[in-house]
């Protein structure tokens, strides 16, 4: 079965739709490291339609342009990427295809092709919120920055039940950036304090 991890730059106040002035600032080579580890986990990406065209409109020129990122860019070029989006497409980045039916029926689906070494989502928040409320998401690695955008998309939408999170591993880089990896988990059993009449 193949892992799905969803990768994110995110805000302390939760916030994962990327603005560059609160994020770049903070990008250094341990967070360069960081993505590049990511990556190594997967041979699919799973990209919604706004990730797609954000990344197709850069990589592709930054693998041409023989920059320091170049063998990155020609790495992702190389990956298969698999683009959910509920219009038809015209791709312009190689190995790029269209996701076929149902999100959750198709990742389902992904994940247990023999031939699908692992699945990852950069970015993509509409398309993490869907398949973590199927339960097919096997890691959420957060890149965590010292800001509070206060304004923008977050990662964790309203819903009726909570999500437990087991943490997997912890890294805090020089600029304040906290690396955290969760995995599903299990809420722990209540410790330490009795309930008299509704309060502690």
């Amino acid at each position: 079965m193949a892992k799905l991890v969803s990768t994110l730059f995110i805000s302390a106040d939760g916030v994962a739709e990327i603005d560059p002035e609160w994020h770049f600032p903070y990008f250094d080579e341990n967070m360069g490291r960081a993505v590049t580890e990511d990556y190594e986990t997967a041979d699919v990406l799973l990209i919604g339609r706004e990730t797609y065209d954000s990344f197709a409109g850069a990589w592709p020129d930054r693998e041409a342009g023989g920059e320091e990122d170049a063998p990155f860019a020609k790495q992702l070029g190389d990956m298969r990427k698999i683009v959910v989006s509920r219009q038809p497409l015209q791709f312009t980045w190689r190995n790029s295809e269209l996701l076929a039916g149902d999100l959750v029926e198709s990742v389902t689906a992904l994940k247990a092709d023999p031939g699908v070494k692992g699945v990852l989502i950069p970015g993509s928040i509409a398309v993490v919120q869907q398949l973590l409320a199927a339960g097919l998401v096997d890691e959420l690695r957060l890149l965590v920055h010292p800001v509070a955008a206060r304004k923008g998309r977050r990662l964790f939408d309203d819903g009726d039940r909570a999500y437990h999170l087991r943490v997997v591993s912890t890294e805090a880089f020089p600029t304040g950036v906290l690396r955290v990896i969760y995995a599903p988990g299990a809420a722990p059993a209540a410790q330490g304090y009795e309930e008299t009449n509704g309060q502690v």
